[in-house]
């Protein structure tokens, strides 16, 4: 394949990743439009709304400004002033990550995968500048940059993570240069911590699935209060769907302890639960409600996880380095997990967090700070108990 074709084929497989996205909320929007509205108003309102959706879920930051009838039904003594809404819907980033990794696959398989990387990067910022342009509006203004860069960094992230998975050797030749017991040492902390954290993720994404089963009827009734329509409700659907990653992030911070909170002043955590005014959204509906019985004990999770890997990661580490100094290892190698775990989680609790509304709603979620110290401490304590306990 020469560089023509190989450039054309990588802007296609730009526009596909695009694609894809946007047409997440676009066709129930147009659906929408078509069936319950009767084609009456002007389409570009949903693209406009489609857009603003897919560049929120990339993290770009979106003013908006409520209109006075809008105010009025409220009821918040805010809702007149413009606000930002800043909490990405992490399905978005999810799906863009994972279709650009695909894509970088496909690119490989060209005769000039760097220039296909940098066709395909530099088709997916352009095409991600026109969108962000074409959504601002005085209602909902998202910003140029934040729209540009942000969805653009979020397809890097997936074709970087395709080519070091193709490309390993490189990065192995590397640290073949460094010291065994170093490289042992880091390889464990590496992977314990990111095994740990996700086995904390899988363990909330469990949880927020009880959750939404035992709080069935409650959700139900939030629908039907919302007079939506079968529409308005499949369109509602998807957007909750698509934060569905943010909630399993928010169970993982209460399971590490910190909990996350619905507006300011309000608290959700294994010690109890604080609730001021809630958003009309159905999914909140599965919240815990006051002191659950018993919710503490979701604290031992991390602490077994991370007991659990480093038993896994114990005799690794024991055959890989020296006999002489290996208790110290074992606290370098748990304190490394602890620390690279409680990063993840950390940044994950960031990513997960934000504005959804004017007000007490400009704090929602989980603290970033607090979630990533809690975590690197459970984690790296329990992972160098565990290795203890399996050299006894």
């Amino acid at each position: 394949m020469n560089r023509t074709l190989s450039a054309l084929f990588s802007a296609l497989e730009a526009v596909i990743v695009l694609g894809v996205g946007l047409a997440i909320p676009l066709v129930p929007m147009t659906i929408l439009w078509a069936v319950q509205y009767g084609f009456g108003p002007d389409w570009s309102i949903f693209w406009r709304l489609s857009a603003d959706a897919w560049l929120l879920g990339h993290g770009d930051d979106i003013r908006v400004t409520l209109d006075a009838a809008t105010v009025k039904t409220s009821g918040l003594a805010t809702a007149g002033q413009p606000f930002e809404l800043t909490m990405a819907a992490l399905g978005f980033s999810l799906v863009t990550v994972l279709l650009a990794r695909r894509a970088g696959l496909r690119i490989a398989e060209t005769n000039h995968r760097l220039l296909g990387e940098i066709v395909a990067l530099v088709v997916f910022g352009a095409a991600s500048y026109g969108i962000t342009v074409s959504a601002l509006d005085a209602a909902a203004r998202p910003s140029i940059v934040q729209g540009t860069l942000l969805p653009t960094l979020v397809f890097l992230l997936g074709l970087v993570i395709a080519r070091v998975g193709a490309e390993p050797d490189g990065f192995r030749r590397m640290v073949s240069r460094w010291p065994a017991d170093t490289r042992a040492i880091l390889g464990t902390a590496v992977r314990g911590g990111v095994a740990s954290a996700a086995a904390v993720l899988t363990a909330a994404g469990l949880v927020v699935a009880v959750m939404l089963l035992g709080s069935y009827a409650q959700i139900i009734t939030l629908y039907e209060n919302l007079h939506s329509g079968a529409l308005g409700g499949l369109a509602l659907t998807v957007a909750e769907i698509l934060f569905l990653p943010n909630l399993v992030i928010w169970a993982a911070s209460w399971l590490v302890g910190p909990g996350f909170s619905i507006g300011t002043g309000s608290t959700v955590s294994p010690l109890g639960t604080t609730l001021g005014p809630l958003p009309s959204i159905p999914v909140l509906g599965a919240l815990p409600e006051g002191n659950a019985t018993f919710a503490f004990v979701g604290l031992l999770i991390p602490i077994l996880a991370g007991f659990l890997v480093g038993v896994a990661l114990s005799t690794s580490l024991a055959t890989r380095t020296s006999s002489t100094g290996r208790v110290a290892r074992i606290v370098y190698a748990g304190l490394g997990t602890g620390i690279i775990g409680g990063l993840v989680l950390g940044l994950l609790a960031w990513a997960a967090s934000g504005a959804i509304g004017p007000g007490r709603l400009a704090q929602v979620g989980p603290d970033p700070i607090t979630v990533a110290l809690f975590a690197a401490l459970e984690l790296g304590v329990s992972t160098a108990v565990g290795m203890f306990a399996l050299r006894r």
